[in-house]
């Protein structure tokens, strides 16, 4: 019997922990993200050397160091393109990509779209704390309008990535968000996006409190939850509020919008489909929100099957393999050759 037909061992927390102090700032959420991943691991039924963690450059991009596993520190943006080679040379591999919006999504904004696109068998975990915290404070790509920061004195004049609807633009097939002050929430969001084969993207709303305390805290703190947290439950109306009474439509003029309950009725509430094919709906639920400052979906947007890139290239080379004849003197002297 080899290796790999045995039963995966029983693991704690504890052994997913490495000997690394985590070093980030006293109060990060990024300790709390760490701590979600420890404890979820053990569920999961994998090993720990058939584990891979990739990061990429940024205060996430330490994630590598604090856990008990293969892992590489890689360069500014392109831990997607290295989790892509990996993920296709060892499919056998559970790779994981841990990022930043400021490595994600602007020097690494190709990749990112590229493996998401491609449908590449990865879990991408994107820590979006709307400001570059490393590097002490500048704007980044999902930072506000008029963001005033060392980088923009005057405040920033770009239009901000919105992380789920780039991921659905790129047509995903696994897309959520998540945030750093609900473990539970965490937990279920991320062992979602592992169980999903291919692509899957999890935007984790996380609090740097050193350069840009409190960014999501109008809908994170727990006072406000229930109130700024549209919770996406797959087949049911989508609802939110204390006691269920606001919620979401489909409008033909302004496409999806929050309305009142009493006010329509229970049975106009868009009823949600995550394995909708078509991800324009889920583009539209990402759109409800111009910021963290306003009614917030949060859940799972999309999970949609589909054969994963690796698979599709194992299947096309084995078909070629099986249809050619292995002659080396008849390909080396194949179109194009001459004779001089």
């Amino acid at each position: 019997m080899t290796d790999t037909l045995l039963p995966n061992p029983t693991t704690t927390a504890k052994d997913w922990s490495s000997d690394q102090e985590p070093r980030w700032c006293p109060g990060c959420g990024d300790y709390s993200i760490l701590k979600a991943v420890q404890m979820l691991m053990p569920s999961l039924g994998v090993k720990r050397e058939d584990t891979v963690f990739l990061s990429g450059i940024g205060c996430a991009a330490r994630f590598p160091y604090y856990m008990d596993t293969y892992g590489m520190h890689t360069i500014h943006g392109r831990a997607p393109a290295i989790a892509t080679g990996l993920a296709m040379a060892r499919p056998d591999l559970d790779v994981w990509v841990v990022t930043g919006d400021g490595d994600a999504l602007s020097i690494g904004g190709n990749h990112l779209i590229h493996a998401l696109r491609r449908n590449i068998d990865v879990t991408i975990l994107l820590f979006n704390n709307q400001i570059y915290g490393l590097t002490k404070g500048q704007y980044s790509p999902t930072s506000e309008r008029g963001k005033v920061t060392k980088s923009t004195p005057f405040g920033s004049l770009d239009q901000p990535f919105n992380p789920v609807s780039l991921a659905l633009g790129a047509e995903a097939t696994f897309v959520a968000r998540t945030h750093d002050l609900d473990r539970a929430h965490m937990m279920e969001t991320i062992r979602r996006a592992h169980d999903h084969s291919g692509a899957a993207l999890v935007e984790v709303y996380q609090n740097c409190n050193v350069f840009n305390d409190g960014a999501f805290g109008a809908i994170t703190a727990k006072a406000n939850r229930e109130s700024m947290l549209i919770p996406l439950r797959h087949g049911e109306p989508i609802r939110f509020g204390a006691d269920g009474e606001r919620g979401v439509v489909l409008d033909g003029q302004d496409g999806a919008r929050i309305v009142d309950v009493a006010e329509v009725g229970a049975d106009a509430l868009l009823v949600h489909d995550e394995a909708r094919p078509d991800p324009a709906l889920a583009f539209l639920l990402s759109r409800l929100a111009t910021g963290p400052h306003e009614p917030t979906p949060i859940g799972v947007f999309r999970a949609v099957v589909q054969p994963d890139y690796g698979a599709e290239t194992d299947r096309q080379l084995a078909a070629a393999q099986a249809g050619t004849a292995a002659d080396l003197a008849t390909l080396l002297h194949s179109r194009p050759t001459w004779q001089v």
